[in-house]
C-alpha cells in the first residue's frame, strides 16, 4: 500500500497476518485489494472515509466492534476523525 497511514506487521505466519494501522488526521491506506478474508478491530472510536470505485461512504467506528469482510474488497481508507486513529487488521490465509 502506498498511503500515508503507518502499517506495522505484528504477526505473520502460514495462517494469519496481523497488522496495526495508525492514521493521523487525513492519512490513508492507499488504494488496495484484499487478497484474503479479513477482520478489522477498532482500537478507538473514530470515523473513516471509505473510497471505492462506486464512490465514498463514511463508517463510524466503535472501540472493539470487530467486523469481517471477504477477499476481493478494493478501496482506500481515510481517517476522517479530528485526531489520530488506530485499528488492527487480521487477514486469514
Amino acid at each position: 500500500m502506498t498511503g500515508t497511514a503507518k502499517a506495522k506487521t505484528l504477526i505473520e505466519n502460514e495462517r494469519v497476518i496481523v497488522t496495526e494501522y495508525r492514521f493521523g488526521p487525513g492519512d490513508n491506506t492507499g488504494w488496495h485489494r484484499h487478497g484474503h478474508d479479513y477482520l478489522v478491530v477498532p482500537m478507538m472510536d473514530g470515523r473513516l472515509k471509505i473510497v471505492t470505485k462506486d464512490g465514498e461512504t463514511h463508517a463510524d467506528m466503535k472501540t472493539g466492534a470487530t467486523y469481517f469482510r471477504r477477499e476481493g474488497v478494493e478501496h482506500d481508507v481515510v481517517n476522517a476523525s479530528d485526531g489520530d486513529y488506530v485499528f488492527i487488521e487480521i487477514e486469514l490465509k
